[in-house]
């Protein structure tokens, strides 16, 4: 009988998905404990993990795996190289977070357009003068880049187009959704944005990919939002551009380190919008995401995956 192994919490309505299939067992697990994954790998066939490294020896240990389902859309914590060599698909919970985290992404835009904190503090501080100083922006009129369209691009687009924002998005995979505008080189047109977003993953080619002299060229007064993946955005050269006025804020909810070191220069920025890697965790993406990750453990089991779920689908054919 197939076993999957749950390696993380995961909410009822995804066990319940594995429980309603009496030909299938499972075992669920908390994260952070690499010996107990270790003794309960070798009879699992599917898998499927949150965030908890699985790094190649660990997987060594399974030798019948057939699929590894992650509970979410990123896979840092996971080597595709080494699927692919193995011939395991991996799968991904592809809708289930794009609404909450374009919501997330969104919601940074705003705040450093309106600069909410800081007027809640001039208030509650008995500042009233600070309503004088002319502070906030308006949304409308403005041009976002978005850096990637994927799924949460898409729903980014969507929502600042109904702010009447002026969209470009550049992704060389994607075609720009209606009403939006495609760029086919990303310097030139980050000169022209007041908002940049970024929606791509964490590969060799994007690590830094926004470093000193990216940075550089992006509009004076422009903001930067970073919901997609640490390491992307080289944090000291942002923190600078940040200090020098260069560029009015940034909204981070991903780092190069996990959390970040107390020593980092952005928590100390007073134009940086900081939150924990949480744009992606609301109570419906939690559900979703459940759901997804099971039914796609079952359906690498059953060699049935939706094929545009799937990270590697070079192994599918």
């Amino acid at each position: 009988m197939p076993h999957v192994l749950v390696v993380g919490r995961v909410v009822e309505e995804g066990l319940a998905v594995l429980r309603a299939r009496p030909d299938v067992t499972f075992d669920r697990i908390d994260e952070g404990d690499p010996e107990a994954v270790r003794a309960l790998l070798p009879k699992a066939d599917g898998l499927l993990v949150r965030t908890m490294k699985m790094p190649p020896d660990l997987l060594d240990t399974a030798p019948n795996l057939r699929v590894v389902s992650r509970h979410g859309v990123g896979y840092d914590n996971l080597d595709v190289g080494y699927l692919v060599q193995r011939r395991i698909p991996l799968a991904i919970a592809a809708t289930s977070n794009a609404v909450s985290v374009a919501e997330h992404a969104f919601w940074m835009m705003l705040e450093l357009a309106k600069r909410g904190r800081e007027h809640e503090q001039a208030l509650r501080s008995g500042n009233w003068a600070w309503r004088l100083g002319n502070h906030a922006i308006e949304l409308g009129g403005r041009r976002v880049l978005l850096v990637g369209c994927g799924r949460t691009g898409r729903e980014l687009a969507r929502r600042a187009l109904a702010f009447d924002m002026t969209v470009d998005v550049f992704d060389p995979f994607a075609e720009a959704p209606e009403g939006c505008r495609k760029v086919e080189e990303l310097e030139p047109a980050l000169g022209d944005a007041d908002f940049v977003s970024l929606h791509l993953p964490r590969t060799a080619a994007t690590v830094n990919l926004f470093n000193a002299a990216m940075l550089a060229r992006m509009r004076p007064g422009a903001v930067l939002v970073n919901t997609a993946r640490g390491g992307i955005v080289d944090e000291r050269a942002l923190a600078e551009a940040l200090a020098s006025g260069h560029l009015r804020g940034a909204g981070l909810d991903v780092f190069d380190q996990e959390p970040p070191a107390p020593g980092n220069p952005l928590l100390a920025a007073p134009n940086v919008l900081l939150t924990p890697h949480t744009a992606g965790v609301t109570a419906e993406a939690m559900l979703r995401m459940a759901i997804e990750s099971a039914v796609n453990v079952l359906a690498g089991i059953d060699g049935k995956l939706d094929p545009g779920v799937v990270v590697n689908r070079e192994v599918l054919t």
